[in-house]
């Protein structure tokens, strides 16, 4: 079967047009939408060899040092999770484009004190990765180690920190301050948080 450009762009506007449905969805009425940062210009390579599974640190150009799992993939915290106690609230549309961490990442780590890691029981019943209370998730538009795609996404996910910490956050902004009660902002379109 041959695509045509015009089948392609027609596929393209397809996909784009789920994943703005799809982002609305995971965002809050209250929140305004930030764009995401450019892939190529906002990351650098992870620093360690991607393995399977696993937790480790890489350096960003723009980020910082932040954590991915074994393979590369860059992990975010979402600010309508809360983190003492910890509980995620991405479920439904949200926890399609944003897949949880499964809590056997931990298995490996470098670069993160394994004291701050934790699991809590995921929306669809397995063990989800935390840090530092942090339910953690990737995001589905990161097709690449590297990726940071979901960076700022509708002011309200964020790639996470060594220490459990919002990456590129503000100074007057810390995760114990940052923890959102699980029903704030529900707006249209809420899929249970």
């Amino acid at each position: 079967m041959i695509i045509t450009n015009r089948g392609r762009m027609a596929t393209g506007a397809v996909f784009a047009a789920s994943l703005a449905i799809a982002l609305t969805a995971c965002g809050s009425s209250g929140s305004s939408a930030s764009s995401p940062s450019s892939p190529a210009a906002s990351s650098s390579a992870p620093s360690p060899a991607p393995s399977a599974a696993g937790v480790h640190t890489t350096s960003d150009a723009k980020l910082g040092t932040i954590v991915v799992n074994g393979k590369g993939l860059t992990l975010y915290r979402f600010d309508n999770d809360t983190s003492n106690p910890p509980k995620s609230n991405c479920t439904g549309q949200c926890a399609t484009l944003w897949p949880a961490a499964p809590a056997a990442d931990a298995a490996t780590v470098n670069g993160v004190d394994q004291k701050l890691l934790g699991s809590v029981d995921g929306t669809d019943g397995t063990k989800q990765l935390t840090l530092d209370g942090w339910p953690l998730y990737t995001f589905a538009q990161d097709a690449k180690p590297g990726d940071t795609n979901g960076q700022g996404l509708m002011g309200i996910w964020w790639a996470v920190t060594p220490t459990g910490a919002k990456a590129g956050a503000s100074a007057g902004t810390s995760s114990a301050a940052t923890s959102a009660p699980a029903d704030s902002g529900s707006g249209g379109g809420s899929y249970g948080y």
